[in-house]
């Protein structure tokens, strides 16, 4: 599962990295959370790829009613095109995620430990994703999104045995592109990351608390203060 992660870098970077323009500003976040907006890039009507707001808990089309539905956080790349849920978002809504970190726990459940996990040296990553587009009968709308997860690294075994499925910049194009790559091949991308992209560090446990967010959360756990 991955629960929480982090997008720190500046509006301006994230286009700049995504080579992507609109949607509008928004700040760093340190301790993003399920059911809260974030930013996603897909393929827009017109065969641009676009930067957009979107809710975190992905509800499939042929829900109901949102509010007696359990949202859908994660989607399991191998089994992704066999899960109603999601077939069809793997199909046709296809999207990337920007991202500085993901965090993960580790240990016993009265002592779980957290840790940050992100690019060696810092900066972007991508997060493979699925959107999907909800409307009810009383035109209410609702667009949503599922970070996709593989079997973990060799970074990430000792913490986790799941992680983020995280795309390579070459292969931006052909995950958001569902006319020129196809759903069987597109799931062909959804592997671990190689073992030394990423360094993890232990945090404050602070940031277990979702309605925190700030820096401070993520200086390494023997550095941090302590938190009233």
């Amino acid at each position: 599962m991955c629960t929480r992660y982090s997008l720190t870098s500046p509006a301006e970077a994230v286009r700049a990295y995504f080579k992507v323009g609109g949607a509008d500003e928004f700040p760093p976040r340190y301790n993003i959370a399920p059911t809260q907006p974030v930013p996603i890039i897909r393929m827009g009507a017109g065969g641009q790829h676009e930067l957009v707001l979107v809710r975190w808990g992905l509800i499939p089309a042929w829900v109901k009613d949102p509010r007696e539905f359990t949202t859908l956080v994660n989607a399991r790349s191998d089994s992704a095109l066999e899960k109603p849920s999601f077939r069809n978002a793997v199909k046709y809504r296809r999207c990337l995620i920007p991202a500085n970190g993901f965090y993960e726990w580790t240990g016993p459940k009265s002592d779980k430990r957290p840790y940050l996990i992100g690019p060696r040296g810092g900066g972007l990553m991508a997060f493979a994703g699925l959107w999907e587009h909800w409307q009810g009968a009383d035109g209410s709308e609702l667009e949503t999104m599922a970070i996709l997860t593989t079997s973990a690294n060799a970074t990430l075994e000792p913490i986790h045995d799941r992680m983020p499925v995280i795309l390579a910049t070459e292969l931006f194009e052909g995950w958001l592109d569902a006319r020129a790559l196809d759903a069987k091949d597109a799931a062909r991308l959804l592997v671990p990351a190689p073992a030394d992209l990423l360094e993890a560090v232990a945090v404050d446990k602070a940031i277990s608390n979702s309605r925190r967010d700030g820096p401070e959360l993520q200086r390494p756990a023997g550095e941090q203060k302590r938190l009233i």
